[in-house]
């Protein structure tokens, strides 16, 4: 799941820097997926090693998170709807990828979480066999 968090890294960075850029570099928000894409990203490498503890520990911490990031994100995207007198477009896409890419991030991380606790769970049950 790690290098899979890499990868979303990866995404959200590349989805900032389009948005910044396809604003004309006028909107410093629009790089606000980067600095998810940073987090994400260190916490991740962290999480890479031998030590299952400390993966454990970097994973859940991302998941959380990102979870954050998508909650806050809707709220924005809310806002953004009930209070503009001109929406962006753009700003509303670049939102939308962004609660789109946490989103199914934080269900690829639980799905991950319910499988290793699982395998967890038969390990521990065929050792008292």
């Amino acid at each position: 799941m790690a290098r899979l968090t890499l990868v979303f890294a990866v995404l959200l960075a590349g989805l900032g820097l389009g948005a910044y850029l396809g604003t004309g570099s006028l909107n410093s928000a629009a790089l606000i997926p980067v600095g998810f894409g940073v987090v994400l990203g260190v916490f991740a490498a962290l999480a890479i090693g031998p030590n299952e503890g400390r993966r454990k520990l970097f994973m859940h911490i991302n998941v959380l998170i990102a979870l954050l990031g998508f909650a806050g994100t809707i709220v924005q995207i809310f806002h953004s709807l009930a209070s503009a007198k001109e929406l962006d477009l753009n700003a509303l896409a670049a939102q939308l990828a962004l609660a789109w890419l946490l989103l199914i991030y934080v269900i690829l991380a639980v799905r991950s979480f319910l499988a290793a606790r699982e395998s967890e769970v038969i390990a521990m049950r065929k050792e008292k066999e």
